[in-house]
């Protein structure tokens, strides 16, 4: 009789931000879940979720820990990979407000400006409606996102503002969203995301 199949083994990296929200999720999916500080972690996980903080913190500590090129390295050779808010903006390929010596580990063809929404006392929560997720519309937080401005013609777009700002984007197997559904006990964009890894796995 086969035996069960072992569940996908995931990374949060776990330089800064909500950590624990994404792992939560993550382990209520069925993922085995690890945190990535160092580049050994990456090597053993079959996707990452990087999430929300300061993007330039996050720069920074990848450094430190030895782990951007690692990570650049793991973009170009297809880890599947979701970034929520920072995360997003580390996965742009520019980011039109850097901070001097600023730079994001790339891989989607968009352009995004940090903060777009002002302080974090401008946070805001909003329904969006995400056709790839279908119904009902995904419940999202909003905390000193950033917004795609440009979008590349390898990128698909996922989900605007009623405005037509947009704040959800796919590129392979990346996936990046402006705001946190992971704060509002949304699943979905996990769920396409864990997608991504099962699929690159069984090839």
């Amino acid at each position: 009789m086969a035996g069960k199949a072992q569940p996908p083994r995931i990374g949060v990296l776990a330089l800064q931000g909500d950590v624990r929200e994404h792992e939560t999720i993550l382990r209520e999916l069925g993922a085995d879940v690890v945190r990535v500080r160092r580049p050994e972690e990456l090597e053993s996980v079959q996707g990452l979720v990087i999430p929300g903080g300061e993007s330039s913190v996050i720069d920074k500590l990848s450094r430190i820990f030895g782990l951007r090129e690692p990570l650049r390295a793991a973009i170009r050779d297809g880890l599947p990979i979701y970034g929520t808010c920072a995360g997003l903006i580390m996965l742009a390929d520019t980011v039109l407000d850097a901070i001097e010596g600023q730079e994001s580990f790339g891989g989607i063809d968009i352009a995004v400006r940090r903060n777009a929404f002002g302080r974090q006392s401008e946070s805001f929560e909003t329904e969006l409606d995400v056709p790839a997720l279908g119904k009902p519309p995904v419940r999202a937080t909003f905390i000193r996102a950033p917004i795609v401005e440009r979008v590349g013609r390898n990128a698909q777009v996922l989900a605007t503002l009623v405005d037509g700002r947009i704040v959800a984007v796919e590129q392979g197997n990346l996936l990046g969203t402006s705001f946190h559904p992971e704060m509002n006990g949304e699943t979905r964009f996990h769920q396409r995301f864990l997608a991504k890894v099962n699929s690159r796995t069984v090839r």
